[in-house]
């Protein structure tokens, strides 16, 4: 038993009859390294799922700003458009607000805005947004009629999809597609590219 436990204090260079007191510093100085690498390593796709996060927010909350202006477009019998603010770019932010035409002029119609979102952070609209332009006025935005389809000023129906992006990782890519139906869906060309054609 004598030769093992002197093997053993050979091999460990430690005695076992002193109590371990701590932990030496080169122990600690270890410790912090191979938790600093792991955090190191882990960093590019922490900041991967907080981009990809961003964009799928913007993206609800499009899609959840539409619906609402078709939803006010079919309650109240009113054209109700959603819009780039200040008739600009999407990446600008939207609004969404009635429309009062020359005919409605006489029912007394008021417009008013209900939601606007501004800045829109590090996401912004791919092509520049430049998709749901209306032919006849070269307006952009979606315009719901009293029924609650999207059409053109004079009545063709509206398909489209707009395609978001983020400054933080230039692969990443969510299409916001509006089908005949008026119904929308959120597309990840890198998870189904099938289902984004």
């Amino acid at each position: 038993m004598k030769k093992y436990r002197a093997l053993i204090e050979l091999i460990g260079g430690r005695n076992l009859n002193k109590q371990d007191e701590g932990y030496s510093l080169l122990e600690l100085m270890a410790v912090v390294l191979i938790i600093a690498m792991i955090a190191i390593s882990t960093l590019p796709l922490l900041h991967e799922q907080m981009a990809a996060r961003e964009i799928d927010i913007i993206a609800r909350r499009f899609i959840a700003h539409a619906q609402f202006a078709r939803a006010q477009a079919f309650s109240l019998g009113i054209p109700v458009r959603i819009t780039p603010l200040h008739g600009g770019l999407w990446e600008e932010g939207w609004v969404v607000q009635s429309v009062c035409n020359d005919a409605q002029a006489n029912f007394h119609c008021i417009e008013r805005q209900w939601i606007s979102q501004g800045d829109l952070g590090r996401v912004y609209f791919r092509g520049g947004g430049k998709q749901f332009i209306d032919p006849h006025t070269s307006q952009r935005g979606i315009l719901f009629n009293a029924a609650g389809a999207a059409k053109t000023t004079y009545g063709g129906f509206v398909a489209n999809r707009l395609i978001l992006g983020h400054d933080r990782d230039s692969r990443l890519e969510r299409q916001l597609i509006l089908g005949s139906g008026g119904r929308w869906r959120i597309c990840d060309p890198s998870k189904d590219p099938k289902a984004c054609k």
